[in-house]
């Protein structure tokens, strides 16, 4: 409560609103940890300026790691580094909703639908069998899977959020998606060129199979052409393809986390918040907004990059509370899953073109 008096000696009292003084502990107890997050995510962005085969986000979860390490966050730090984890990480996934259109999907041709949907389920359903061989984890075979069917940290980094996968999966998915983009990166163009593809054909093989949006624009790019133009429209369809797969990794969590007997429970009986999350339909409703157009053309490069920067901010957060020891401990099966999961999807890739005579 307030006091203070006027010049005629009356005194006046105010006391602060109940949320009000909640919500200013809470922001203050979270400020150390988050400002930290952004530190760390300011200098990994700058890097991935520099090196952007590497890309922001994978610089941030080993600056992350590497200060966590140095740092050792206690108490008045990890409150601020889980906001910066999980809600921060679901913001960045309704920011980068703005980006896709939903007329995108039509804009690539029915011939480029076979591909897309085929090297999906290689990725997802050869990433389970292959992952269970391997004796990986499932969390991280599923991060791994989404990551190099879809989107790579982008899909990664909405799985986490609901799934609860654990730190090191999650460090572990991200190090074999960025092991894979600079490998694509470097192999996918020359590649291209020794099987004399066309511009579309490189396009379509790289949008569909290369994991992250930065190393498919690269891989393109050096390849020449129109390539670039036809890559980017692919790989945003197939992003798309992040809301029904995590709409139903959420449901198999919840139904899961329910610990129900099979003919027990219903759909009915799972709460919807966990089979929707908020931010998937934050997400949606950002895509349809700039189908419809109430997105500005002029915006999307400065919500692009504040997208980007919020995944980075994430991913900082997440190597903040990263302990080595945890990674040494998954072993090198899931890198080997993502070396044969990768080069599984680039041959389906190729192999369905050349049925639907797109190669």
């Amino acid at each position: 409560m307030s006091t203070w008096a006027n010049d005629s000696g009356h005194e006046w009292r105010w006391s602060t609103p109940a949320w009000l003084a909640a919500g200013t502990r809470k922001g203050r107890r979270i400020a150390p940890g988050l400002a930290l997050a952004v530190a760390v995510a300011v200098v990994a962005t700058a890097l991935g300026r520099l090196v952007p085969v590497i890309g922001g986000p994978v610089f941030a979860i080993v600056l992350g790691a590497a200060a966590g390490v140095l740092i050792k966050p206690g108490d008045r730090l990890v409150p601020g580094i889980d906001v910066a984890a999980k809600p921060v990480l679901q913001l960045s996934i309704v920011v980068l909703g703005t980006g896709l259109s939903l007329q995108q999907v039509v804009s690539v041709g029915a011939g480029s639908l076979p591909v897309m949907i085929g090297t999906l389920a290689v990725a997802l359903g050869g990433g389970w069998l292959l992952g269970r061989a391997l004796g990986v984890g499932g969390g991280t075979r599923i991060l791994i899977s989404v990551g190099t069917g879809i989107c790579g940290a982008s899909a990664i980094a909405a799985t986490t959020a609901v799934i609860d996968a654990k730190r090191h999966e999650i460090a572990y998915a991200m190090g074999t998606i960025f092991v894979f983009n600079v490998v694509a990166v470097l192999t996918f163009p020359m590649l291209g060129h020794l099987m004399g593809m066309s511009d579309q054909a490189f396009g379509l093989w790289a949008g569909t199979a290369v994991n992250d949006t930065s190393s498919v624009v690269a891989s393109a790019v050096s390849y020449g052409g129109d390539a670039s133009s036809y890559a980017i429209v692919v790989k945003l369809t197939r992003t798309l393809w992040l809301v029904p797969i995590v709409l139903a990794l959420a449901f198999w969590t919840a139904r899961r986390s329910a610990n129900a007997e099979p003919g027990e429970r219903s759909l009915r009986d799972v709460p919807w918040r966990r089979v929707v999350p908020l931010f998937l339909i934050g997400f949606l409703a950002a895509a349809t907004l700039d189908t419809l157009g109430v997105i500005p053309d002029g915006w999307h490069p400065a919500l692009s990059l504040i997208g980007t920067f919020l995944i980075t901010v994430a991913l900082a957060g997440v190597g903040l509370t990263l302990r080595p020891a945890e990674i040494r401990g998954a072993g090198t099966r899931p890198l080997l899953l993502g070396g044969l999961l990768w080069v599984a999807v680039a041959g389906a890739s190729l192999g369905l073109q050349a049925l639907t005579g797109t190669l």
